[in-house]
C-alpha cells in the first residue's frame, strides 16, 4: 500500500470557497473531513496546519493517502480531545444535516476554535418546495438519496439556520450562497442550493 499523496483534485465547490476564507498558517480542524481533500489544500497551498476528524475507514486511509492528519471518531461523542480555542478555525461541510445533536455539536465548534464555517444543502431550494407540492420527497444532487435510505436528519432552510446560530449566540461574520457551484446573489433563499457560513462566537 502506498502512502504517497494523491494527485491533487479540482475542490469541490464549497470547499474553494472554504479554503479562500481561511487565513494562510491557520490551525484548522475539519470535523466530517471525508477524504481530506480540503485540508491537504489548505496545507500545501496557504500553509495551514490542522486535523481532520472522520469515522469512515476508507475516507481515513484516503486521509492518510493525501499526508493529511486525521483522528478516526464520531464528530458527536465529543471535541474533548482538543483544548478550548485550540484552532482558529473549525469547519463543518456538507455533513451538519446527519448529525443527530446538531445544537451539541455546534457548541463544541466554537468552544474548540476562534471561528466556525458551516456549509449545508438548503432545503429551502424551490425544486425541493415543488417536489413536496407535487407529493414527492425531492432528491437532488446535493440530496442525492430516497426517502428510505437518506442519512439526513435535520434539513435546514437559510432563515433557519440564521435563526440557530441567533440562538446560540454565534453572529455571522460572512456568508454565500451556491447552485451548481456558482454563486447566487438574487434570491438565495430559492435559488441557492447550498449555503455556507462563517460564524463566531458573539
Amino acid at each position: 500500500m502506498s502512502l504517497l499523496p494523491d494527485a491533487p483534485r479540482r475542490l469541490r465547490a464549497d470547499h474553494a470557497l472554504i479554503a479562500d476564507w481561511v487565513p494562510r498558517g491557520a490551525r484548522v480542524l475539519d470535523l466530517g473531513c471525508g477524504d481530506g481533500a480540503l485540508l491537504a489544500q489548505l496545507q500545501t497551498a496557504k500553509a495551514c496546519r490542522g486535523y481532520g476528524v472522520e469515522i469512515a475507514d476508507e475516507a481515513v486511509l484516503a486521509c492518510v493517502r493525501r499526508g493529511v492528519n486525521v483522528i478516526q471518531q464520531d464528530i458527536e461523542s465529543g471535541l474533548g480531545m482538543f483544548g478550548a480555542g485550540l484552532f482558529d478555525i473549525v469547519v463543518l461541510s456538507m455533513a451538519i444535516q446527519v448529525t443527530h445533536k446538531t445544537e451539541h455539536v455546534l457548541r463544541e465548534m466554537s468552544a474548540v476554535g476562534g471561528e466556525g464555517i458551516v456549509s449545508f444543502p438548503n432545503f429551502g431550494h424551490w425544486f425541493h418546495a415543488w417536489s413536496i407540492l407535487c407529493g414527492r420527497m425531492p432528491v437532488s444532487k446535493e440530496m442525492p438519496y430516497e426517502w428510505y435510505d437518506t442519512p439526513n436528519l435535520h434539513l435546514s432552510t437559510i432563515p433557519d439556520f440564521e435563526d440557530f446560530l441567533a440562538k446560540l449566540g454565534l453572529r455571522v461574520t460572512a456568508r454565500a450562497f451556491l447552485a451548481n457551484g456558482r454563486p447566487v446573489r438574487v434570491l438565495p433563499g430559492l435559488r441557492a442550493t447550498q449555503a455556507i457560513y462563517r460564524f463566531r462566537r458573539g
